[in-house]
């Protein structure tokens, strides 16, 4: 993250996707199907379904854990990011219920032994039939919208704790090429919601300042990039992200003792991340900001992409800044999936002011796919030209405008 060129909470990031499923009490009751449960047996290492389809409408999971451990279930959208629906904290031996309405679609089940990690047993799920009509909101939907992106948090703060585990064993141990590749994967979880660590203090100054900012603000510098300056290690003339700085000034390699304090550190400010977003201070800050908060965390996942991924000054000595800029945008775009019928609901304006945001992050990310992907890996930033780089600050700020009125259209 770029702190001192942060811009203002102005701008505003959505999805350009329709919401996977019409959360309860928006749904008009005689169009909502009904049906027996499903069931879910979740095992160490499974998370079976009864069935692969279903009639859209209201569906209800029993979910079995016979595991070993607290589990949870989650119906996932079919990018595998946006939750529609999860349980949690399943103990071994002891059943749970998930109900949804879900929308005609693709999903994913899987389940999540341990509540941590990428879980097991990830499989199709498919809902076919018609629509469920949408006939308004209310507060109670918003609340499911906000406990929805709460579990979507959740979520990406399990898979980062044991990522950077196995990041900082191959780091400490010298294993350089093997953390340099995990470098850019391991950040995606975090770059997703790194707007929850933002707000506590200096947690993300500690996981994620660059050399400049932690210097320039008086602070031990560690966390991801001062790893990463060891996996890159810079030429003797080369100069820090500031243009100003040279690069050796007041650094050096670290030594083996050095590597497993600041990996152990990582580690350890990961594993505090994790407690804070399964803690009660969490949902209630979630709470008492209400949907308004899942739209403005939207907007400062754009916020990071403009002012710092787009310019290359984010991952200096890796090139990886494409991987943080995709995974900002997937954040963002999971936080506009919630609130983009709220905005819709709210008359004709909304309506057209979600289309166009969906049709301008369309635009954003046909022309960030020509770099690359998360899963395949990005181009190097510095093998970008001027032109590409103009490409994709233009789509950006085509996109800032109508997401600057976003949260005020939600509101209403």
């Amino acid at each position: 993250m770029i702190r001192p060129r942060r811009a203002p909470a102005s701008l505003a990031v959505a999805l350009a996707a329709v919401a996977a499923v019409a959360l309860s009490g928006c749904v008009a009751k005689t169009e909502v199907a009904s049906g027996d449960a499903l069931t879910v047996t979740s095992t160490d290492s499974s998370c079976e379904v009864s069935a692969t389809a279903a009639k859209s409408g209201a569906l209800t999971f029993a979910v079995s854990n016979t595991s070993s451990q607290v589990s949870e279930f989650y119906l996932l959208a079919e990018d595998g990011l946006r939750i529609v629906g999860e349980v949690e904290n399943i103990a071994p031996g002891a059943e749970r219920t998930l109900t949804v309405v879900a929308q005609p679609g693709r999903y994913k089940t899987l389940c999540k032994p341990g509540m941590v990690g990428e879980g097991v047993g990830r499989a199709d799920f498919t809902v076919t039939g018609d629509a469920v009509a949408v006939t308004g909101v209310d507060a109670e939907q918003k609340q499911k919208a906000v406990d929805l992106y709460a579990a979507f948090v959740k979520d990406q703060v399990e898979q980062l704790v044991p990522a950077v585990d196995t990041f900082a064993t191959a780091y400490e141990s010298g294993q350089d090429d093997q953390a340099r590749e995990q470098f850019p994967t391991v950040r995606a979880f975090y770059e997703r919601i790194e707007p929850v660590a933002e707000s506590l203090g200096d947690l993300d100054p500690r996981i994620d300042y660059r050399e400049v900012d932690a210097v320039a603000e008086g602070l031990d510098w560690t966390g991801f990039h001062r790893i990463e300056k060891d996996l890159w290690v810079p030429k003797k003339d080369a100069l820090n992200a500031d243009g100003e700085t040279p690069a050796w000034q007041d650094w050096s390699p670290s030594t083996p003792a050095q590597r497993a304090a600041f990996g152990d550190r990582l580690i350890a400010d990961v594993g505090e991340l994790n407690d804070y977003v399964h803690s009660d201070d969490f949902q209630e800050a979630l709470d008492a900001q209400g949907v308004a908060g899942i739209s403005n965390g939207a907007i400062a996942l754009l916020d990071e992409v403009a002012t710092g991924k787009i310019t290359g000054e984010e991952d200096w000595w890796s090139g990886t800044d494409l991987s943080d800029f995709a995974a900002n945008v997937e954040g963002s775009e999971m936080a506009f999936s919630l609130v983009a019928d709220f905005a819709s609901a709210t008359g004709s304006e909304g309506a057209e002011l979600t289309k166009e945001i969906t049709r301008r992050y369309d635009d954003l990310e046909a022309a960030l796919a020509q770099h690359g992907s998360l899963t395949d890996g990005f181009v190097a930033y510095r093998t970008l030209t001027d032109d590409d780089k103009r490409t994709l600050t233009d789509l950006i700020n085509a996109l800032a405008e109508p997401l600057s009125r976003l949260t005020a259209t939600v509101l209403q």
